[in-house]
Formats: structure tokens, C-alpha cells, sequence
């Protein structure tokens, strides 16, 4: 069985799908950890992040691994383990820009396109899962919430790192990473397309408690899913 979950930044969708993958005991494809590997290490080698060709030969060169357990995916990067450095809000940026670059989603849809026939079943999260990676996914989601929400979850995370932020930076960068992703979930906001999650108002246990039942009544019923 394949899950996605799609939608905003800042909706909770990672943790729900990790946390989804581990109640089914499948494992979790984390996509949006390889475009932030990507952007981590144009980053690290200086590669301005409007020269695009620069970008995807970084993508191309990078020897980038994923370890996708129920509980998590971790990151190898040139043989070193960056699954903590590349959450950092100003790789969080690059990796917007990285995945503006067409060739660069190409690329990195192959390798998740590979990782998902190796895993079998699996949950996978990301801005273009359903739409685009795995169109004919068992069950797609697009997880969604307020801008104010996302920006405060996201603000608490940062500070819990150690980062120096405002609450104003932050809602700027959602606001940003929502015109740039929207293009990629957006067309599973059509009618039957996808079943959609808005988590304002909803603790984390309760998201993954909606999308477990979704899920659950798939695997009874298909047809009425």
C-alpha cells in the first residue's frame, strides 16, 4: 500500500506522516529531506542559489542516502549523517529555490520513484507525492492549516533548536514557501482527488488518529474509500 501526504509547509504533515507510518508499522519516505539535502550542500559548497545549472550539478554529483525506518528517515550525505542540519530555517529557504529548479525535481522524482518500488509499501510525504510522484497512490491526503498556526508550530521548533527567529520572520517564510510549493499539491484539492486535513484546530494525536482511520477504512472497503 502507498500513502501520501501532501500540503503546506508548516501543516504538521511530517510528523503526522512519520508518526501514521509508525501506528502501521510501514516505512516513511521523508521527500522533502532530499531537496534539503540538496540545498544543504549547495549551501556548504557556496553555489549562489540562482545559478541553476550549479544547482543541478550539485544534484547530480551529491552521493545522498535515505534510511526510511516506521519511525523515521535519516539522511546521509557524502557518508555523514545530516538528518538535524538540514532543518535549519535558512536550508529550509535554500531548498525552496533548489526545488524551483525543474531539472532538480526531475532528478530527485526518479530517486523517489526508486526508493518507493524498493520499500514496497510505504508512506511518503511531500508538496507533489500524490500528484505527481506516485499518482496512483492507494491513499493520498493534503494536509493543510491557518498561516498563524503553521508559523507558531514552526517558531517553537526553531527556538527548541536554538535558533534566533521572530514570529514575523517565520510567518514571511510560510507565507513565501506557500506561493512557491502551492502549484505542486494544489490539483489534489480537486473534488474526490485526495482527502484533505485541515489541522488548525486539531492536536497532533487527533491528525493522526483521522488519518489512520482513513486509512484503515480503505484497506476494509476500497470501493467506499
Amino acid at each position: 500500500m502507498i500513502i501520501t501526504l501532501d500540503g503546506q509547509a508548516g501543516s504538521g504533515k511530517s510528523t503526522a506522516a512519520r508518526k501514521l507510518a509508525a501506528r502501521l508499522d510501514m516505512p516513511y519516505l521523508d521527500t522533502g529531506a532530499m531537496y534539503r539535502a540538496v540545498a544543504y550542500r549547495v549551501l556548504e559548497e557556496g553555489v549562489p542559489l540562482d545559478d541553476t545549472a550549479g544547482v543541478l550539478d550539485v544534484a547530480q554529483q551529491l552521493d545522498m542516502q535515505l534510511d526510511c525506518g516506521p519511525t523515521h528517515t535519516r539522511v546521509r550525505v557524502e557518508g555523514r549523517d545530516v538528518s538535524e542540519a538540514i532543518r535549519s530555517l535558512a536550508v529550509s529557504g535554500a531548498s525552496a529555490a533548489v526545488a524551483r529548479v525543474q531539472p532538480v525535481r526531475d532528478l530527485l522524482v526518479r530517486k523517489q520513484r526508486a526508493i518507493g518500488k524498493k520499500l514496497g509499501s510505504f508512506v511518503s510525504e511531500g508538496r507533489d507525492q500524490g500528484s505527481v510522484v506516485f499518482p496512483r497512490a492507494d491513499v493520498k491526503f493534503v494536509v493543510i492549516a491557518d498561516p498563524e498556526k503553521r508559523a507558531q508550530r514552526r517558531l517553537e521548533e526553531l527556538h527548541t533548536e536554538g535558533e534566533d527567529i521572530t514570529f514575523d520572520e517565520v510567518l514571511t517564510h510560510v507565507v513565501e514557501r506557500d506561493a512557491n510549493d502551492a502549484r505542486q499539491w494544489e490539483p489534489l484539492l480537486d473534488p474526490g482527488a485526495a482527502i484533505v486535513v485541515d489541522t488548525s484546530d486539531m492536536t497532533l494525536s487527533e491528525v493522526v488518529d483521522t488519518l489512520e482511520s482513513h486509512v484503515r477504512e480503505r484497506v476494509v472497503d476500497p470501493v467506499g474509500a
